[in-house]
């Protein structure tokens, strides 16, 4: 394939991952707006779907079960202690009456949306978390003990989510 007079070659830069890299400081950021005390600005929620079986990831036995491949989780009122660090967050919600803790690092992520303003991501799969959060991993501090909370559950998101979700695949090579 030629671009513009040139032969196309190997892709030695890495271009996909730089993009699944930013596509999901995209998320971390907009968490990092949820975690502040007045919580979600205006009508923005997230549905945030992941790997549940993926590496780094922390959800209690019963869930693993009830969802061995991948789970979506709401952000919307009832969610506590939010804390997001650079290669994953952690979320206190509340499930079947009781409030768990629920570690995802971002390499875990498969969907993101807002449906208050249609935005979406997509990511790829990925089996191996890539060398850049494995070494923020390593840098970040102790997860503290989660503390009681009190919530409602979250409910479940729409299978279609409308809006705009970007993929990479509208960039690849043919």
């Amino acid at each position: 394939m030629a671009f513009g007079g040139q032969a196309v070659t190997d892709d030695l830069i890495g271009y996909d991952q730089l993009m699944q890299d930013a596509m999901r400081e995209v998320v971390r950021n907009a968490l990092v707006q949820a975690q502040g005390p007045r919580g979600l600005p205006g009508k923005h929620h997230f549905y945030i779907t992941f790997r549940t079986r993926a590496p780094g990831v922390s959800l209690p036995e019963h869930l693993l079960q009830r969802y061995p491949d991948d789970m979506t989780i709401v952000l919307e009122h009832q969610f506590w202690d939010l804390e997001v660090y650079p290669d994953r967050f952690r979320v206190l919600l509340k499930f079947g009456g009781s409030p768990h803790p629920v570690v995802v690092p971002f390499s875990a992520l498969t969907r993101f949306f807002d449906p208050s303003v249609k935005f979406g991501l997509q990511f790829e799969q990925s089996d191996a978390a890539p060398p850049r959060a494995a070494a923020a991993a390593a840098q970040a501090p102790a997860q503290p003990a989660p503390p009681a909370a009190q919530a409602d559950p979250a409910p479940q998101p729409p299978q279609e989510a409308s809006g705009a979700v970007v993929s990479l695949d509208a960039f690849r090579k043919k």
